[in-house]
């Protein structure tokens, strides 16, 4: 079992990583994401949420802009508890809800006890969270809102980096090796291809992805990991 102390201390790195677990009176609202992944009304409701926030019409846009949040939040919770805890928490979509808040990132809740899945933490993410998540949500990205894998995998990459950026500001000596298993990720597919590493020492230097979240649609400016950034060529 992974105690609540664990999933607390996860919490406590930053909003992205934060988590609720066990009964809560504030519970409506709430949904298991695998309703996400399967009700393309729904998830065409999360992404006009997004795009309204946003302030634009351009639905691809949006999509991929939840697309990245929730990949964000997805890998943080996981990632963050493995470099605390050695285990990642059982995240499967039936168990693990959502609810869309006014600002910040999307809220996350695990209504059961969290359990540890045994085993390789590299292989239990992949199964977890690229498997269990990404990979269902991407499929409805595309066939709702036409979104290429190069786009949504390359945000997976991207969120995957992010997290580990923030975890080795805030745990600069975590007991276990978030970047060890990050790398096995990204030499993995679907992730294999996505982008390009630099590290030293332990910490992400760099990296560049192969593909743009859409993201300069809106803002007018590309992110510092796009591959449309020139500065970083």
């Amino acid at each position: 079992m992974l105690t609540d102390d664990v999933l607390g201390r996860t919490s406590a790195i930053g909003p992205y990583f934060a988590i609720g677990t066990g009964p809560r009176a504030d519970a409506a609202g709430f949904l298991p994401l695998a309703r996400l992944y399967a009700d393309p009304v729904l998830l065409a409701e999360a992404v006009a949420d997004v795009g309204r926030r946003m302030g634009t019409g351009d639905v691809r846009v949006s999509a991929s802009t939840l697309h990245l949040g929730l990949a964000s939040r997805l890998w943080s919770v996981a990632l963050g508890t493995a470099a605390l805890a050695g285990r990642v928490p059982d995240l499967s979509p039936e168990r693990l809800w959502w609810r869309a808040v006014p600002s910040g990132p999307l809220a996350l809740w695990l209504v059961d006890p969290v359990a540890a899945v045994p085993g390789d933490p590299a292989d239990t993410l992949h199964e977890i969270v690229v498997e269990g998540h990404l990979a269902p949500l991407a499929d409805e990205m595309r066939r709702v809102f036409r979104l290429s894998p190069q786009v949504l995998w390359g945000n997976a990459a991207s969120a995957l980096v992010g997290t580990l950026r923030v975890l080795h500001a805030q745990l600069p000596h975590p007991d276990f090796p978030p970047l060890t298993w990050a790398r096995a990720l990204l030499d993995r597919e679907p992730l294999a291809g996505t982008g390009r590493l630099a590290t030293r020492g332990g910490e992400v230097v760099a990296f560049r992805r192969r593909s743009c979240c859409l993201y300069y649609r809106v803002g007018g400016s590309t992110c510092g990991d796009c591959v449309l950034d020139r500065s970083t060529a």
